[in-house]
């Protein structure tokens, strides 16, 4: 039902989204849109010695696309390059492999997305922002 895609852990996560912004000199800059709803979102890097050391967004998204956006901008500095990778793929198996929704503290609050998984349709809109930091990750790396 679609009452359970707009949990209150999604509109709550949603609701929650750091403002927008845009950083200075970022490292990389990568945007990603969705062409099934049009949700877009932008974000900025910044890197440090393997870590993300800065993060900026504009994210003109759907709930879904603002949940997820909104719990990676507030988790996401300090971040090892390689585990936001690895966050990315747990994400992509979460929507559509059924695998288990990603742990620990940093990132235990995606679990509320999980629901997301039986809407196929609405899975490019909430992996936005995970596509967008890895390909900065990318750019930042020389891929």
């Amino acid at each position: 039902m679609i009452s359970d895609l707009y949990s209150g852990g999604i509109l709550g996560a949603a609701a929650d989204i750091p403002a927008s912004r845009r950083l200075d000199a970022p490292d990389a800059t990568a945007t990603k849109v969705s062409r099934i709803c049009g949700s877009e979102v932008t974000v900025d890097i910044k890197v440090e010695s393997d870590r993300i050391e800065d993060f900026a967004m504009i994210a003109k998204a759907c709930a879904l696309g603002q949940a997820a956006a909104s719990i990676v901008a507030r988790n996401i500095v300090g971040a090892r390059l390689t585990e936001f990778f690895e966050l990315r793929d747990q994400m992509r198996a979460m929507l559509k492999d059924g695998g288990p929704p990603p742990t620990g503290e940093r990132w235990k609050d995606l679990a509320v997305l999980e629901t997301v998984r039986d809407y196929p349709q609405r899975h490019t809109s909430t992996l936005l922002v995970f596509e967008a930091v890895c390909d900065c990750l990318d750019q930042i790396n020389g891929r």
